[in-house]
């Protein structure tokens, strides 16, 4: 069972990475803040938007040492021809075909055999800091998720609302 605060699971994985396939390792990352999100299926309605929305403002990310990376349970097979739709991505789609990755994040639907829509912050430690698991016919708000990456960052108590540059409410 994942928990905050926890060292987020370990995975080794298939990935398509700028076009190719790739083998990546969460430990890659270390140093860095990770956004791990999970949607459920290459190919349906509301997962471009939140994969668009989340290469839309990699860059942002980036600014922040956060790396994205996104991930379903569909083969790097399927991400390389469903990115010929979507176009080139700025972050690794991982490959979940054993379903082992959502499973260990608790998020893998298994009647249905997919994962939840969710999204795991990760600190440059490998520690669980945040998560929120959506139902299937909701997308997540990338800029949200970005705030609360910056927001962490401060290492403060950061009010509701708080936006990077206002005041926070002090040492946490």
């Amino acid at each position: 069972m994942i928990q905050i605060g926890k060292p987020a699971p370990e995975f080794t994985a298939q990935a398509v990475v700028d076009g190719q396939i790739k083998e990546i390792n969460l430990r890659d990352y270390r140093g860095k803040w990770v956004v791990l999100f999970f949607y459920p299926l290459d190919f349906t309605f509301v997962c471009p938007t939140e994969i668009q929305g989340f290469d839309a403002n990699v860059a942002e990310f980036e600014k922040v040492n956060c790396q994205v990376l996104g991930a379903s349970v569909d083969s790097v097979y399927s991400h390389l021809d469903w990115m010929k739709d979507l176009g080139q991505l700025r972050f690794p789609l991982i490959s979940d075909l054993t379903k082992r990755i959502s499973r260990d994040y608790g998020i893998l639907m298994e009647e249905k055999g997919i994962s939840f829509r969710g999204a795991f912050i990760i600190d440059p430690d490998g520690v669980l800091r945040s998560y929120v698991v959506n139902d299937l016919s909701v997308g997540r708000n990338v800029e949200e998720i970005l705030r609360i990456v910056q927001a962490f960052q401060t290492g403060e108590l950061c009010p509701v609302g708080w936006k990077p540059g206002q005041q926070t409410l002090g040492k946490a």
